[in-house]
């Protein structure tokens, strides 16, 4: 059996398949139990977060494995298979190991060094083992990769080369600036009591803001956390909960919004944030163009095209750029773009002047006079050469661009799929962070020195860990070779007592003594050099050599084995 992983992220996926393809927590289980009935896999184990979706398991076959985990992801996450696939990425044995330890230290996440995966990754080992779905090979690499994660953050700097993703988040929304400075004196709400809207809370709270407001679909749980949060010594702030129903309301009162629920839909639309800044920012227009600023409670339009629309407007001659009276009649779209320096596209917009009217005729015109494009191109280029090029008329100077106001409403987006609708960002008076946005602005981040050290480790603890597979495998061999010694022991001294029934008690105990001893002399060399070698690189072999060379019964071996793993199955997360 080996180890195999078959998983998308932020690194391999853009967000909005993430998005898609994100698994509930029901959906989770059912693929767990239905990767484990799978005829390739034994073990599975799935790791599920705000930008990674990972299915290990330990296969007996890689193809057959990677097809069938590929499909079980893409039936359960609901994305098809055809559009999941370029997506996805495969490790297998010692890369598969590397890639689960490297995200323990957080040198895969989105912000670099943050500690909550470790938490994620304990949940989904404790996940695996409740469904009994993770054998020896997965709690085994599963803890391994807590206390790499664990050496990792306690031995190097990797902390410093970046923060939590709710801390960077913060970071953005305060536009680099000073965090604290930013959020004295605000009011927060938060949505959602989990883990990260847990951490989003405590972090404001010691950033300083005055207030936090926490809503959650059970009641109970956000009691909770705004109790802790009220308790709390290390921040002074008035925590208190409200029910879900409440949050509009809230968000009227709120300077910063965090959300991070398990919603499959969205929590706060684009409408529901402008009602709530209506009023609180000056109305401003918005500019001409797609991405112009909206004015405070106008939502962007969901459907059409800047382009589209500016077709249909009305032109006035006036605004028509090029001083037609120079031009001679009847030439091309692509004519004059190569004379008047301009790309084909923009005279386009401008077709409506040229002669017969329309872009629609001109193209017409175009195909069927060909011959006379080329003659009039010529004819127009010996006119550039005596005047230099087509005039233009003069340009009116450039209208300055309404100044977008300052926002009055911060939104931290850190569920996926995503709790606020991405058009919020478009709103004046409004600043959205979301989980696209944090992959951007991460992606230009600087990596501290310590990240190589961190690779170092985690070079050297997937040897150690594949060093101490490669000899636990040949554990039941050894074992039974063992038992095999054992019975030939207590059959010889049965024998010898048939032999000479008058032997006493003594000299027959300093018989089976001596002869045991014999027995462990004769196997201690052969076992303790048989696990070394097994644990070098290409040592799996050893175990069947030592199995042929003592005609061990397979079914012993096996039995050694499972019994292992029924040990194994149920131990606790580290």
């Amino acid at each position: 059996m080996s180890l195999l992983v078959v998983g998308l992220s932020h690194r391999s996926a853009p967000v909005s398949v993430l998005e898609r393809a994100s698994l509930s927590a029901d959906a989770q289980v059912k693929l767990l139990q239905d990767t484990v009935a799978a005829e390739p896999a034994a073990e599975a184990a799935v790791l599920a977060t705000c930008n990674r979706i990972e299915l290990y398991a330990d296969v007996d076959k890689f193809h057959a494995g990677v097809a069938e985990l590929s499909t079980l992801l893409a039936q359960h996450s609901g994305v098809g298979l055809e559009e999941l696939t370029p997506y996805l990425y495969v490790h297998y044995e010692d890369r598969a190991v590397h890639h689960l330890f490297s995200v323990a230290c957080g040198l895969d996440s989105m912000v670099v060094g943050e500690g909550q995966i470790l938490g994620q990754i304990k949940d989904s080992l404790a996940k695996a083992q409740d469904l009994h779905t993770a054998g020896r090979l997965l709690n085994d690499l599963f803890q391994q990769a807590l206390r790499v994660g664990k050496r990792a953050h306690s031995e190097t700097g990797i902390d410093r080369a970046g923060q939590s993703l709710v801390t960077f988040g913060l970071q953005q929304l305060a536009r680099g600036g000073d965090v604290p400075a930013w959020a004295a004196g605000k009011k927060a709400l938060v949505i959602g009591a989990g883990s990260m809207s847990s951490l989003a809370a405590a972090t404001l709270a010691r950033a300083g803001v005055a207030e936090i407001v926490v809503a959650n679909r059970t009641f109970e749980r956000a009691e909770r956390l705004a109790e802790i949060l009220n308790q709390a010594e290390d921040a002074e702030v008035v925590a208190r909960a409200v029910p879900m129903e409440s949050v509009a309301v809230e968000l009227t009162r709120a300077d910063v919004a965090v959300s991070c629920t398990g919603a499959t839909g969205l929590v706060l639309t684009a409408e529901a944030v402008a009602a709530t800044v209506r009023g609180r920012v000056p109305d401003a227009g918005a500019a001409p163009g797609a991405d112009a600023p909206l004015g405070a409670g106008e939502v962007p339009p969901r459907s059409g095209s800047g382009a589209a629309q500016a077709a249909t407007a009305p032109v006035e001659e006036d605004a028509c750029p090029l001083d037609l009276s120079a031009v001679q009649p009847g030439f091309s779209v692509m004519g004059e773009a190569a004379v008047a320096g301009m790309d084909a596209a923009t005279l386009e917009q401008h077709a409506v002047w040229v002669d017969k009217g329309t872009v629609v005729q001109r193209r017409e015109d175009a195909r069927s006079a060909a011959e006379a494009d080329a003659e009039l191109i010529g004819a127009l280029a010996a006119t550039v050469a005596t005047v230099g090029r087509i005039p233009e008329r003069r340009r009116p100077e450039p209208v300055d661009e309404a100044v977008r106001p300052e926002p009055v409403l911060f939104l931290l987006d850190l569920a996926m799929p995503r709790d606020i609708d991405a058009a919020a960002h478009r709103l004046a008076g409004v600043r959205l962070v979301d989980i696209e946005s944090l992959a951007e602005a991460s992606a230009d981040a600087p990596m501290a020195a310590d990240v190589d050290q961190v690779r170092r480790i985690v070079a050297d603890e997937v040897a150690a860990f594949g060093a101490a597979q490669r000899a636990a495998h040949i554990t039941p061999t050894v074992v039974a070779l063992r038992t095999m010694a054992a019975d030939v022991v207590a059959g010889e001294i049965a024998r010898l007592e048939g032999r000479l029934p008058g032997l006493d008690d003594k000299h027959r105990a300093e018989i089976t003594q001596t002869v045991k001893r014999v027995v462990d002399k004769l196997l201690h060399a052969p076992t303790v050099r048989v696990k070394q070698l097994a644990a070098e690189p290409g040592g799996a072999g050893y175990a069947d050599a030592l199995r042929t060379l003592f005609d061990l019964d397979p079914e012993t071996v096996a039995s050694v084995s499972r019994a292992e793993d029924t040990h194994e199955k149920n131990r606790e997360p580290r």
